[in-house]
């Protein structure tokens, strides 16, 4: 195989820097020299086939892909971090400062309904866990936070709110809690902890 001219190299990193597909014209805007590529494109397409990666011309634009065969390997499932909803946010702060506390509660400190959802969502996160039965009529099922939650939202309203006050201490527990909840932090695996263990 000989070496490639400075044009061949020069067509090959501008395809690989590009974030989409180029044209030809691309390519001379990119590159800064008017003149026909398609040469260069032919060689760079022969050097790159049978390989993990391909030049391939799609609607009369060039881009390098993954060869067919070798799709698999790139396939990863990996779990992306979702922020909280306004809701599943204050819900959450309802049940760090009433815990236990059932829905019913939850609804009628909020003044809205929640949807199932939301309880999942915080449960899926390892921010809140069931707490049991209430002895009432229907015997409700509770929810409280987890250690977990308690742990970093302590952390960071030690660290944001170094006021006194318990109004001010809990007003910075929301926030952090909040703040909490936007990062990429994910739980450890789910396990029962029992409020006699606090």
């Amino acid at each position: 195989m000989e070496a490639p001219d400075d044009l061949v190299r020069a067509v090959e990193a501008a395809l690989f820097a590009a974030e989409a597909s180029l044209s030809l014209s691309d390519l001379a805007t990119i590159i800064g020299v008017d003149g026909d590529f398609r040469p260069a494109l032919a060689r760079l397409a022969a050097d790159y086939a049978g390989r993990g990666l391909n030049l391939v011309e799609r609607g009369g634009r060039w881009h390098f892909e993954t060869a067919p065969d070798l799709a698999h390997i790139l396939r990863r499932t990996r779990e992306e971090p979702r922020k909280l909803s306004r809701a599943a946010i204050e819900t959450l702060a309802i049940i760090a400062y009433h815990e236990p506390v059932s829905r019913a509660e939850i609804e009628a400190i909020r003044g809205v309904q929640i949807s199932k959802g939301t309880l999942d969502v915080l449960m899926e996160a390892g921010w809140i866990r069931p707490a049991g039965r209430r002895e009432a009529p229907g015997r409700p099922l509770t929810f409280a936070t987890t250690r977990v939650s308690w742990i970093i939202s302590a952390l960071a309203a030690v660290v944001i709110c170094p006021e006194s006050t318990i109004f001010a201490q809990q007003a910075c527990l929301i926030r952090s809690i909040s703040r909490s909840s936007n990062s990429s932090w994910r739980p450890s695996p789910k396990s029962p902890i029992n409020s006699q263990q606090w």
